[in-house]
């Protein structure tokens, strides 16, 4: 049987890392002809090596996952990685082979591969020898401005290892000496990474700076109001605590 070969995208070098060690492990014949960080470079990859496998992110800068997968078509077989469970039905509805949640875990790769093989030996994915130029017209075909890539994992410190927690489930960041507080429903951790840096990393359409030492989430907003001295009052959804809002950024709140 033939080299059977895959491709790997995902925007986190991290993660892209992590997936390679752990199918390395699982399916130690598996040649990894390349890793994409967004989904143009994926089909990129795809239409220049003609892999049998694709293992796709599924929210990737300039194409997602879900747009890759519908760009190849059945040139190859598609999993989906992803730490978002609500695109399994899409997922599916693309014909995916499986869909995978981070973090991945051994275990549940060693299913994943085991699908791979049996479906491999079945029905071999379909390479007509035009799959580089379609796939060539499809990339010269797209429209698409990429904007500047923000963050979407944070690793945080959990006893003796480390864990990654998506930049959506935070509440709000708070300045702590030299550090800074990640406050989530799950609980509260620390970075490494002062608030002036952080902010430059984060989407400004969903986290704004309030305060010179505090980010939120604008999606946790429940309300905004005056304290009797002037500044700004954000109450948050779920949470007992009231953040101020200094004045120099009380006009994000002109419209609500």
């Amino acid at each position: 049987m033939q080299d059977v070969r895959a491709v790997i995208a995902d925007d986190e070098t991290l993660l892209r890392q992590s997936l390679r060690a752990l199918l390395a492990e699982a399916w130690p014949e598996l040649v990894i002809c390349g890793e994409a960080g967004n989904g143009r470079e994926a089909v990129e990859l795809i239409s220049a090596h003609h892999p049998q496998i694709a293992f796709l992110d599924i929210r990737m800068p300039g194409l997602s996952g879900m747009e890759v997968a519908e760009a190849i078509g059945d040139f190859c077989h598609v999993v989906f990685v992803t730490a978002f469970d609500h695109y399994a039905l899409q997922a599916f509805e693309k014909e995916a082979l499986d869909y995978l949640l981070k973090p991945v875990s051994l275990e549940r790769l060693r299913k994943t591969v085991t699908r791979l093989k049996e479906k491999l030996a079945a029905t071999p994915p379909r390479l007509p020898p035009d799959t580089a130029e379609a796939l060539r017209r499809f990339l010269n075909g797209l429209m698409v401005e990429e904007g500047p890539q923000h963050i979407r994992y944070l690793r945080v410190q959990q006893g003796d290892g480390v864990r990654l927690v998506p930049v959506d489930e935070v509440i709000y960041f708070k300045a702590s000496d030299k550090y800074t507080e990640v406050i989530t429903r799950q609980g509260e951790a620390l970075i490494r990474k002062p608030i002036k840096d952080l902010a430059g990393e984060l989407d400004p359409a969903t986290f704004w700076q309030i305060h010179r030492g505090t980010i939120v989430n604008a999606r946790f907003i429940a309300r905004v109001s005056r304290s009797l001295t002037g500044s700004g009052v954000v109450k948050l959804t779920g949470r007992d605590e009231a953040l101020t809002v200094s004045s120099r950024y009380m006009h994000l709140f002109k419209q609500m």
